[in-house]
C-alpha cells in the first residue's frame, strides 16, 4: 500500500467547477435582482 502524502491531491478540477457554480449563482442572483426592480418600477 502507499504512503499517504498531505496535501498531494489535485484540486484543479474542483476548483474549475466551484468557480463555474459561484459564476452561475452570481449572474442568477443579479438577473432576479435587476427583474425585482424593473417590476417595482414599471408596475405602477
Amino acid at each position: 500500500m502507499s504512503e499517504h502524502e498531505h496535501g498531494s491531491m489535485d484540486y484543479s478540477e474542483q476548483q474549475k467547477m466551484f468557480d463555474g457554480f459561484m459564476s452561475f449563482v452570481s449572474k442568477t442572483t443579479i438577473t432576479i435582482i435587476v427583474l425585482l426592480v424593473l417590476m417595482a418600477i414599471f408596475a405602477t
